[in-house]
């Protein structure tokens, strides 16, 4: 990987980090476009740039992560189930992750689902994270574990996930933002740990690589959040709904006219 494709998958990831549409699955048809060969360091480069786009989290709501130690609390509590089940299941999410199959059905379904939620989940009482008790912050965490499954999109699960939880729109992807933080730090951290432990180490070169992912991840996805959550408030999921079923399709069709997918 050069620092131009570096560039392209950072803007993609930023773009689509926050968006219920599935950045893996983004990824996925940028990287096979280009080429890109799956190593140790390209599946790290994957992981660590979402840390550069959820940092983008706590610049725009700086003043939500230093108002109470409520706040932390019901982060870690919906964080738990992520925790827990990502340790048990590590090796099965890394065995999906070899099916673009598996990437595309979940874009379809996942779509699916997006046209209809505006209209099953219209009865929001909750607006505010101030209003959302721990009992709720772990059911929404538990719906974050769904993403686990390639395609399925962490914005996408957790913010469904929310507002079936009677989370206005605007709550349920502010609150799915802030679980990113703590939800993408760990994936970090553990994927460097195991790169490290696998006996890898990083160039110079991959330094320079990485670190000019994420300041494009980050710079991106500021702008991705302040639009996402416009056009959510004025026009719903609906349009994300297509989205993911048109690029689920174009998947499955390249899968099926003999197109090599390469999973990153």
């Amino acid at each position: 990987m050069n620092v131009v494709q570096a560039i392209i998958l950072a803007i993609i990831e930023g773009l689509t980090e926050f968006l219920p549409v599935s950045s893996t699955g983004h990824m996925i048809l940028a990287s096979s476009y280009m080429g890109i060969a799956s190593d140790p360091f390209v599946k790290l480069f994957t992981i660590v740039i979402q840390l550069g786009a959820i940092l983008s989290v706590v610049v725009l709501y700086f003043k939500r992560f230093f108002k109470s130690l409520d706040f932390y609390y019901k982060l870690v509590v919906a964080f738990i189930p992520a925790a827990v089940f990502g340790l048990l299941l590590s090796d099965k999410i890394d065995e999906l992750l070899e099916s673009p199959l598996t990437v595309a059905v979940s874009l379809v379904v996942g779509g699916v689902i997006l046209l209809f939620v505006d209209k099953w989940f219209n009865k929001a009482i909750i607006h505010t994270e101030e209003d959302i008790n721990y009992l709720t912050a772990l059911k929404i965490g538990f719906f974050q574990c769904i993403a686990m499954i390639p395609g399925v999109s962490r914005s996408g699960a957790s913010i469904v996930g929310g507002m079936s939880m009677k989370l206005s729109r605007k709550a349920a992807a502010e609150f799915s933002f802030f679980l990113a933080v703590p939800t993408m730090v760990a994936a970090t951290g553990k994927k460097l740990l195991d790169f490290y432990k696998e006996g890898h180490t990083i160039t110079s070169d991959q330094f320079q690589v990485l670190a000019v992912g994420n300041v494009v991840a980050f710079i991106v996805a500021l702008l991705a959040i302040k639009s996402f959550i416009g056009f959510l408030n004025k026009y719903g999921f609906v349009a994300f709904g297509w989205y993911r079923i048109v690029a689920g399709l174009i998947i499955i069709a390249l899968i099926y006219s003999g197109h090599s997918m390469q999973i990153i």
